[in-house]
């Protein structure tokens, strides 16, 4: 049976610094809920993808994200960027 508590996981890019984008945050339940909180707090742009979370949860804090989902992560990224135009 799959677990229905909310999941989250947050993701850093520094283009002058990071070769890829890094998991900084994960957790699911209480801790999910505080890192959409924070979040939603700083106008950070969320973007809803259980398979994703599911699949960067399994990523170690500070892991850059492996090549295989450079694609999906770069949507996101491209979505938020384009998100973030908008609020500014």
């Amino acid at each position: 049976m799959k677990d229905k508590r909310l999941k989250a996981t947050a993701l850093r890019y520094k283009a002058q610094e990071d070769n890829a984008p890094k998991v900084v945050a994960k957790g699911s339940g209480k801790v999910a809920e505080k890192i959409i909180s924070i979040a939603k707090q700083h106008n950070v742009p969320l973007r809803e993808d259980p398979n994703l979370v599911e699949i960067l949860s399994t990523l170690d804090l500070y892991q850059e994200i492996p090549p295989d989902l450079y694609r999906a992560v770069a949507e996101i990224l491209a979505y938020i960027y384009k998100v973030s135009n908008r609020l500014h």
